[in-house]
């Protein structure tokens, strides 16, 4: 099935859009009154083609809405202790008011002692102890970018999730984990009863047969088929793997963790790859960095 002509698709890339033209609006207002416009900056290490890709896609985001951007790329040679000092060079840069530091990185590097050296109220991916903790507890934070995005998705596409049963397929700190927590909130946007599977799950099919909302993040190709899923259900693609495809001029095709062309007719909407969940983590992540830009989480850093 082509995902162009199916009508129960979730435009993930104009949903994503919509929310860039608001970003851009309150950027435009700050420009006006004679306030700093946010600045986001990427650290990005190796030459890693989807860390390559989604950064780009992140410094146009930025240009797109009127940000200032920086990206600093290192060779993957660069030690953990360099790489650290440059994390405390922005975290003490007056400029700056968000960044991140683009995943996977070397193996003779940490990723923890990174993602925890990134001061709270710069820690746009959301990734850091402090705002997972804030989140948890119901507290302003920054939330991770691509959970949030996945709320926010079902929201603005008017899909019912209060009193639904929300199945999450993957338990990464990165999405599994944090979008059972958020779907799982007291708010108008979530209120799901959550059920958190993952590699060591028993009789996994049988337990998404009875969701309602099915969110997908375990990092396997077409992982989820039509006799995991239930007619009517909302399917979230969380998945974007690198397939060899010798058709494509680029070599390869992205494949989500749902096989679309099986589960796409039984479902009453699901999320396509690309253009669902990954613009987005985009939109999400620009929202963080107005919010820290001004002050909505946290006291604006003091440098």
């Amino acid at each position: 099935m082509n995902p162009t002509t199916t009508s129960n698709l979730i435009d993930g890339k104009q949903t994503a859009e919509d929310i860039k033209v608001e970003i851009a609006a309150e950027v435009a207002s700050l420009k006006a009154a004679g306030q700093k416009v946010p600045h986001l900056a990427a650290i990005l290490v190796g030459h890693d083609g989807g860390s390559e890709t989604y950064v780009r896609n992140k410094v146009l985001a930025c240009e797109r809405v009127g940000f200032g951007s920086t990206l600093l790329r290192f060779e993957d040679t660069i030690t953990e202790a360099e790489l650290l000092a440059q994390v405390d060079d922005l975290n003490h840069d007056p400029e700056i008011d968000g960044f991140i530091v683009q995943l996977p990185l070397p193996k003779h590097i940490d990723p923890e002692k990174v993602i925890e050296a990134i001061r709270p109220e710069k820690d746009v991916d959301g990734f850091h102890p402090m705002n997972i903790g804030r989140m948890v507890a119901g507290l302003p934070a920054l939330l991770p970018a691509t959970p949030s995005g996945i709320v926010e998705l079902l929201s603005r596409q008017g899909i019912k999730t209060s009193g639904k049963h929300a199945v999450v397929i993957g338990r990464s700190n990165i999405v599994g984990t944090p979008v059972s927590i958020l779907l799982a909130k007291n708010l108008d946007t979530a209120n799901c009863t959550v059920t958190l599977c993952h590699s060591r799950t028993e009789n996994l099919a049988e337990i998404c047969r009875t969701a309602d909302i099915v969110v997908a993040a375990i990092g396997r190709p077409e992982f989820v088929t039509a006799d995991m899923v239930r007619p009517g259900a909302v399917v979230i693609d969380v998945g974007t793997t690198r397939v060899p495809d010798a058709s494509k001029k680029s070599g390869y095709t992205l494949k989500g963790d749902v096989n679309f062309a099986e589960v796409a007719p039984l479902a009453s909407a699901i999320t396509p790859v690309p253009g669902g969940v990954g613009p987005m983590t985009i939109a999400m992540l620009l929202l963080n960095t107005l919010r820290a830009a001004t002050g909505k989480i946290y006291p604006r850093a003091v440098n």
